[in-house]
């Protein structure tokens, strides 16, 4: 009954896992801050489905070895999220983030924090998060480009608009997912020894 008990309490979020999240949450968004800078460009905008999911895996699969109770990684992707809107990115980054974030706690839940698969899947979903950043030209696009004229001028809307077409949507989507199981593929064999001491295989 004490065992039950304690293993109980063991699996709530305590001060410790917040710190972890927090310190995580903030490695992640700096990492992928350099290559997301490069969005200021626009043939780079789409590419950021490509390069965000691939670079970030690095250090959230780093981060799953250390976040082994459910609600971790959902507060993770609120969190950037809510950054994300913060520095101006929108309200969608907001929603994918907290949306992403508790499907792959659910993934890695699902795994009971011990299954390397689980954790690439996991990765997979929650870099989707980042598909939020590039919602606003597919939803409320006109409102969108009329807001970036305004501050890049007319020319800069018609490239970006050549680059972002509305049927790119699901690719940029699938892309993602895509690149997101990559890098978690990459951020495993890169923490291959976190991995082991965590018990995860």
């Amino acid at each position: 009954m004490a065992k039950d008990v304690t293993q109980k309490v063991s699996n709530h979020i305590g001060g410790k896992d917040l710190i972890t999240v927090g310190i995580y949450t903030v490695i992640y968004i700096v990492i992928i801050g350099i290559f997301g800078a490069l969005s200021f460009i626009p043939i780079f905008i789409p590419l950021t489905a490509v390069f965000c999911p691939l670079i970030g895996g690095i250090p959230f699969m780093l981060y799953v070895t250390k976040a082994k109770k459910f609600g971790m990684t959902t507060i993770m992707g609120t969190l950037i999220g809510v950054l994300m809107f913060v520095m101006g990115m929108g309200y969608w980054v907001a929603i994918t983030g907290l949306v992403f974030g508790l499907i792959a706690d659910l993934v890695l839940k699902s795994g009971k924090y011990q299954s390397a698969k689980r954790t690439i899947l996991a990765c997979g979903f929650f870099s989707m998060w980042e598909f939020g950043n590039l919602m606003p030209f597919f939803v409320g696009r006109e409102a969108y480009l009329a807001q970036l004229q305004e501050g890049y001028g007319a020319e800069y809307v018609s490239t970006v608009s050549s680059y972002m077409p509305m049927w790119i949507l699901p690719i940029l989507l699938i892309a993602t997912f895509i690149f997101g199981l990559l890098g978690g593929l990459i951020g495993k064999a890169i923490c291959k020894k976190h991995f082991k001491r965590a018990g995860i295989a």
